[in-house]
């Protein structure tokens, strides 16, 4: 049997960059540089983590604690039909922004999100050639034990996504009679404003709050400075930079003892060593919103 590379669509990618950062306007926040293109290509984020030293984080403490907005997540079960019906569609999706993603796995079964008014459904075959909408082909062509699957991409938002035109009575069919199912959600609303009543209150949704914390931790930080001594297409040196550092990170999120100053671990035991030949033993924190919400959603 030959080995074939497969496919990295769905494989984790990290992205590095490094430089020094301008000053930034909240009101109008770059959106086409990176890393923030980078950021805002990302769909779905269940979680962000900033590391920051001590002295950093005692000057934006205040900030973080009172402007950082805390998001009310919603489990709600809906079917696809009813996103498309009354003050939901109008007040949700045509004038509203809404975040939504059904329980599932893209490669198995049938998933649905919605972003910026987009909704993209994550087929099998069978539901796509029975929905009858048109869609392209997801995920690796021709590889050996994976069926067909389908992606789906619908801009709500559309002038003609209007009850009565041809189009958009087609996709209301085809959610009636084929893709009817009822599934779960995770729903949040990142509109300015609060819409009262809320178009999702009749259908029961169970909320709750992403609170941010913070943890103090007292570790090695070795020197975060990239090569210098690189040619402009960034050869080995910066590869082997950006792996120990993400490394490094890692270890910090995950508040591994190995970078701990007082750590005494066996070599046999552990044979991590930090980069560099230059350590400073200082104390962080690491500020993150709690995943507790998203956790819960996946356990029920």
């Amino acid at each position: 049997m030959l080995d074939f590379t497969s496919g990295t669509k769905h494989q984790p990618k990290c992205d590095v960059t490094h430089g020094v950062m301008g000053h930034l306007d909240p009101k109008q926040p770059p959106v086409k540089r990176k890393p923030f293109a980078s950021i805002l290509a990302q769909r779905f984020v269940q979680k962000v983590e900033l590391v920051l030293p001590e002295e950093l984080y005692e000057i934006i403490k205040k900030d973080l604690s009172t402007d950082f907005a805390k998001p009310v997540y919603s489990r709600v079960i809906l079917s696809l039909s009813a996103l498309l019906e009354g003050e939901f569609f109008n007040e949700y999706i045509k004038r509203g922004n809404v975040l939504m993603l059904s329980e599932g796995r893209t490669d198995v079964d049938n998933v649905y999100c919605l972003k910026e008014g987009v909704l993209t459904l994550h087929l099998d075959r069978e539901s796509y050639e029975r929905a009858g909408l048109v869609g392209k082909p997801d995920g690796i062509k021709g590889k050996r034990g994976t069926k067909p699957r389908w992606v789906v991409e619908i801009e709500l938002r559309s002038p003609s996504m209007l009850h009565g035109k041809k189009g958009f009575d087609r996709i209301v069919y085809a959610f009636k009679n084929v893709l009817k199912k009822p599934v779960t959600w995770l729903f949040v609303d990142l509109g300015e404003k609060t819409i009262t009543p809320s178009p999702i209150e009749p259908h029961f949704p169970i909320k709750k709050t992403a609170i941010p914390t913070a943890q103090e931790m007292k570790v090695n930080v070795p020197s975060l400075l990239p090569p210098t001594d690189v040619d402009k297409a960034y050869g080995a040196d910066f590869e082997d930079y950006a792996v120990e550092t993400q490394e490094w990170l890692s270890l910090v999120l995950l508040g591994s003892p190995r970078i701990d100053p007082d750590d005494k671990i066996d070599s046999a035991l552990s044979r991590y060593v930090l980069p560099g030949d230059t350590l400073t033993a200082c104390k962080l924190r690491k500020f993150f919103g709690k995943r507790q919400a998203l956790c819960d959603f996946e356990a029920a």
